[in-house]
């Protein structure tokens, strides 16, 4: 039975920053075997999150990202902060309303990230499975 490692952070290359979405849109990446939505918010600032949305993990990638620093779910329409992750507005729309009244609001992780290179770099643990 082999020890459980503590987290261990480190920059890992996700997205080419050729492939980087323009202002106001996301994308989605790789970085350490996690799912990484990459956020370009109004004014150019990029954003690390994590790609799964809840309660149901559609892609948050696929969401807009809104002019007052928040990232919808595409599906539910729940608002998630850029910079913290935590939730905003909880599962406003029609099947939302629905949905998260069976599930209590849950933000999605943000990491750390910066360009190197012609590389998009997100800081994850990579000994997170």
């Amino acid at each position: 039975n082999a020890a459980k490692k503590g987290p261990s952070l480190k920059y890992m290359p996700c997205i080419s920053t050729e492939d980087l979405p323009s202002p106001g849109s996301a994308t989605s990446g790789v970085a350490g075997g996690l799912a990484i939505c990459i956020a370009v918010d109004g004014k150019g600032a990029v954003y690390a999150l994590g790609d799964k949305c809840p309660p149901v993990n559609q892609p948050l990638s696929f969401g807009k990202v809104n002019d007052d620093g928040t990232i919808s779910d595409p599906v539910l329409g729940t608002k998630f902060s850029l910079k913290t992750g935590e939730v905003v507005q909880w599962c406003p729309s029609g099947i939302g309303k629905v949905l998260g009244g069976l599930f209590d609001p849950v933000g999605v992780p943000t990491y750390p990230v910066k360009a190197k290179g012609k590389t998009v770099e997100v800081q994850v643990d990579v000994n997170y499975k």
